[in-house]
């Protein structure tokens, strides 16, 4: 993508390890400087890429993980092969003591396999990491249960996740190396070309652009996209806050590249995911006649999307399902579905 077409992300200074709340606000990703400065890992991380490894092994309590090995030539493109059924990478079981060897014997290769590591949960494999590296993160108080924070690790050599968008709000840290996001919103997905539902290269539908040479008679509409794209890069120290259902592509830039991101959602946990309902209807809607289409979308929009005219001439005593749902409720809207759904 030419960098003329693209639009700067917002960028806010903020005070090492306190976290601007106020701007998690699901409007639109913000860059934040600085934030990560006083982290040892971090500062690791300025002498050499040897020494985040040798602070990493510190931590690393040897439990096997996902490692995924592309052979030379791959550039990193975790991708399809030319007709999409397969994937053009193997993933492999490994360790990350091995990974971290592997990378650091690579930097000066100049044309090396491809090798990552992928959300790997810090929690599972380096349990004690965030009791040194820790963020001021003060958090809503919610009258329910949501879906626990998860911290993720992101290691690897030059790679590029093909445009995607995740479920859950994100806040992208960079500990070394360079990442470059480009995000578009969520509306723009019919002109970013999403690939099949399955297989995919990281669980997520991915855009099947190639954003460094678009082929645009292919895939014409991707011209308006380019045209409300955002880019940033984030270097050492930066955090990125990327709001859920962001399409967003990322590019790891130098031989050694590690990123650490907080995943979390306040929406209740017995609503489960949003996913389901793609899926549910797929199976429900997607093959009726269309005047039946239409008039289900119509009725979307009116319980679902403009919720409020759907109960305001309704007594509370009435509207049942249609108010504000509680887990009670939520569990025995699950079950109907469940006792419809295997008639």
């Amino acid at each position: 993508m030419s960098a003329a077409t693209l639009i700067t992300v917002r960028q806010v200074q903020c005070d090492p390890g306190q976290v601007p709340v106020d701007l998690l606000d699901g409007q639109g990703p913000v860059l934040i400087k600085g934030l990560l400065s006083h982290w040892p890992l971090l500062q690791a991380g300025k002498h050499s890429a040897a020494s985040v490894a040798d602070y990493l092994l510190t931590h690393y309590n040897g439990r096997s993980t996902q490692v995924y090995y592309g052979e030379p030539g791959l550039n990193g493109r975790y991708f399809y092969n030319d007709d999409y059924t397969a994937l053009n990478f193997e993933a492999r079981i490994g360790r990350v003591d091995d990974v971290l060897q592997q990378l650091l014997q690579w930097q000066q290769d100049p044309e090396p396999p491809s090798l990552y590591i992928a959300s790997n949960l810090i929690q599972s494999h380096f349990p004690l990491l965030l009791q040194q590296n820790q963020l001021d993160w003060p958090k809503t108080a919610l009258p329910y249960a949501t879906e626990a924070e998860r911290v993720s690790l992101w290691l690897g050599n030059r790679s590029l996740a093909a445009c995607h968008y995740d479920s859950s709000d994100n806040l992208a840290c960079c500990i070394a190396g360079k990442r470059r996001f480009t995000l578009f919103p969520p509306e723009q997905i019919a002109n970013l070309y999403p690939g099949p539902l399955e297989p995919t290269p990281g669980g997520q539908v991915i855009s099947l652009v190639d954003f460094a040479k678009p082929d645009l008679q292919r895939f014409p509409n991707f011209a308006k996209a380019q045209q409300v794209a955002q880019v940033v890069e984030l270097e050492p120290g930066d955090a990125l806050y990327l709001p859920a259902m962001w399409w967003h592509q990322v590019e790891a830039l130098q031989p050694f590249n590690l990123l650490l991101n907080y995943w979390w959602s306040e929406a209740p946990r017995y609503t489960g995911s949003g996913s389901n309902l793609l899926y549910h209807a797929l199976l429900t809607l997607k093959d009726k006649p269309e005047h039946e289409r239409r008039a289900w979308r119509a009725i979307l929009d009116y319980y679902i999307f403009e919720p409020e005219q759907s109960v305001a001439h309704l007594p509370d005593a009435v509207k049942g399902l249609l108010g504000e749902l509680d887990e009670q409720q939520a569990r025995q809207l699950r079950a109907m579905l469940l006792q419809r759904l295997n008639r």
